[in-house]
């Protein structure tokens, strides 16, 4: 709170000779009272923490948008309010670049929400691991706006970037689930998640609504550009159907658990993405790593004839993210590749598409709802998460709680 205690042993008399005892022993400071449902922190018919929260998902995305997104009853008046930024936009829209940091799972959603936001905002954005950013000591410019992604608001990493970005002259931006937070509290402006309590070691409703809040963020920078007014109504029309997409997702877990139960005896995991879908593979190599303990990859599939593809043969699982956008025909190529290298494929497309991303079968085929493409991320992530839990459960380990990890990590 930006006070100092000095601390004196043996001494019966300040400064001045005066009595210690006689001065001020304590200073009152205000409480700040963070009221929670009991439902929050229940398990209810769960059997797991994160069993709970990946299925709370529809409800946490309606609260994560409830009031900032904005459509008028004839459809037409479609816009987005974030009011902790409100003060902020222009400055932000005038920025020399826009730079995301965090770590872990907060990083990989900034990386799905990067291009969308470079798309309507024009800004370049870059990315940077906070303990990265630390040990180079990038350059940070007055003119930049730092954003700092932490479901915690309480990362050690990020917290000390942060300090880093604020004696550099940055606008600072919050986004975090923590209201209170260091984070909350020492940024100029920010956005909170609202995703809910959060208990799980594995983050996974907060993951989806930080690429929501992400996704909201690159409309409100956007402004009202004429030219991209098509697309900014389609990605808001495509946040409100969101959590119906992610109920039709969450079907898939009697499949997932079916796969989990093929994969139990596995050691290694490859999964391939491109474009908005690169984060998914990172984001859901790591769900995989950090519970079931199993060694996964996420790779950029434009990458693959650089190294990855010498260990692909008949043993090794590999799943393939082709859902349908923009690099839709290059991740087909993908699989051509592989399946002729006897690859052990699972591939995940758009409903419908089955039939093209693996023509004549041969492929374990994982079929998800199609969204606007910006949002697909948070629609693929969900078969991950549930894969992940079931690999958990059925390998013995404990969901809530991985081995060496914490929720929050507050030391180097």
């Amino acid at each position: 709170e930006g006070g100092v205690s000095i601390l004196k042993f043996n001494n019966d008399k300040g400064r001045n000779g005066d009595s210690l005892s006689a001065r001020p022993a304590s200073v009152q400071r205000a409480l700040s009272i963070l009221e929670m449902e009991v439902e929050q922190i229940n398990k209810g018919k769960y059997k797991h923490y994160m069993q709970k929260e990946i299925h709370e998902q529809p409800e946490s995305l309606t609260t994560t948008m409830r009031g900032r997104l904005l459509r008028g009853g004839s459809c037409k008046a479609k816009t987005v309010l974030l009011g902790g930024l409100k003060d902020h936009l222009k400055t932000i829209r005038r920025s020399r670049r826009i730079v995301f940091i965090g770590c872990g799972t907060s990083y990989n959603a900034a990386l799905a929400a990067r291009p969308i936001l470079e798309e309507l905002s024009g800004v370049p954005v870059t990315m940077e691991i906070a303990s990265d950013l630390l040990d180079r000591q990038g350059p940070i410019y007055r003119e930049d706006t730092a954003v700092f992604v932490s479901q915690s608001g309480e990362t050690a990493d990020t917290l000390l970037a942060l300090e880093y970005t604020l004696e550099n002259g940055a606008l600072c931006v919050g986004i975090t689930n923590t209201v209170g937070s260091v984070i909350a509290r020492n940024t100029h402006c920010g956005v909170h998640i609202n995703a809910g309590c959060e208990i799980g070691v594995a983050s996974t409703k907060a993951y989806t609504s930080q690429i929501v809040v992400m996704a909201m963020l690159a409309l409100a920078i956007g402004g009202d550009t004429i030219s991209k007014q098509e697309r900014r109504e389609a990605i808001i029309d495509g946040l409100f159907d969101l959590p119906n997409k992610i109920r039709e997702v969450l079907k898939l877990d009697q499949e997932m658990k079916d796969l989990a139960k093929l994969l139990i005896a596995e050691q290694s995991l490859l999964v391939f993405g491109r474009g908005y879908n690169y984060a998914t593979a990172l984001e859901g190599a790591l769900k995989v790593k950090e519970v079931a303990l199993m060694h996964s990859e996420g790779i950029l599939a434009g990458e693959m004839k650089h190294g990855p593809l010498a260990l692909v043969d008949e043993n090794l699982p590999i799943v393939v993210i082709a859902t349908h956008d923009a690099c839709f025909s290059k991740q087909q190529s993908v699989i051509q590749q592989l399946r002729a290298r006897k690859g052990r494929l699972i591939v995940m497309c758009s409903k419908g598409d089955a039939a093209s991303v693996c023509p004549g079968g041969g492929c374990r085929v994982i079929e998800v709802p199609q969204v606007e493409d910006c949002l697909q991320p948070v629609v693929n992530i969900v078969p991950f998460q549930l894969l992940a839990y079931h690999l958990t459960v059925l390998r013995g380990y404990n969901v809530d709680q991985p081995r060496n990890l914490a929720k929050s990590v507050t030391t180097q």
